[in-house]
């Protein structure tokens, strides 16, 4: 019988790393892709140090328009299909959309639009086959209007949305299928999109290590969607009290605090 795994992409640090470890620690064989192969490389042997069989390793840039191909043939290569599939790989830009780069806003499009939409299609036929899951991680901010991180916000609505269609699709298939939507966490991110920590101190009361354990257990649940940590949770909620314009104007004055 071929071997199953469980891809997660954007694994190299974070909550992909740290959702790595909790899948490896409940038994399942892992995939794991990312940009940095001396990471995953760390990563994968430190898994194998723990007793689990060590995992795939993956190196590809989810911006390249062919890394889905790149991902199955490699898993191929390996003889494995996917019973579980982790889309963790994602980045923001911090400031107006009409003054950053370019190009550098089509690459969040590239990574968390159009990379996961491409795994979740390519792979749906295994998970279907093998009865297993699928982890989609979205973003508290997919709720909201996001001016100062434009393109970031709406790629995560833009999952959130897709990820629910998904599941109404999937479930009758025995394919259980979560969205995993954190709000800002203590990781790598930051520094990435150009955000300064210090104004996100309040909101960061969930670790990445907490969040990954939360998410494992929902998509296992078959949870529709899971909001790590009590303030998260009530985004949503609160959202429905107040006016769109509203909100919009609160999300601009928040976000150029971070500045």
């Amino acid at each position: 019988m071929t071997e199953r795994v469980t891809l997660i992409t954007g694994a190299s640090a974070g909550i992909g790393m740290e959702l790595a470890r909790v899948f490896a620690a409940n038994g399942h064989r892992l995939a794991l892709t990312a940009r940095r192969v001396d990471r995953l490389e760390a990563l994968a042997n430190e898994i194998a140090a723990k007793g689990g069989k060590k995992p795939i390793v993956i190196a590809c840039n989810l911006e390249d328009p062919h890394a889905g191909e790149r991902i199955a043939a490699a898993l191929a290569a390996e003889c494995v299909e996917l019973d579980h599939l982790v889309n963790n790989a994602g980045f923001g830009v911090f400031g107006d959309a009409i003054e950053r780069d370019r190009v550098a806003q089509l690459g969040i499009v590239d990574v968390n639009v159009r990379a996961l939409t491409d795994l979740s299609l390519r792979f749906a036929d295994q998970l279907i086959r093998n009865k297993g899951g699928l982890l989609n991680v979205g973003s508290v901010a997919g709720f909201l209007p996001g001016p100062g991180m434009a393109v970031y916000y709406a790629s995560k609505a833009y999952v959130i949305s897709f990820t629910e269609a998904l599941r109404a699709e999937l479930a009758p298939r025995g394919v259980r299928v979560t969205v995993l939507c954190p709000g800002p966490v203590p990781t790598e991110f930051q520094a990435r999109a150009g955000v300064g920590s210090q104004h996100d101190t309040a909101f960061l009361n969930v670790s990445a290590a907490e969040v990954a354990r939360e998410a494992y257990r929902a998509l296992m649940a078959n949870k529709r969607a899971v909001l790590p940590g009590l303030g998260n949770k009530i985004v949503p909620f609160a959202l429905r009290f107040f006016p769109r314009g509203f909100i919009l104007a609160a999300t601009s004055r928040f976000q150029r605090q971070r500045h």
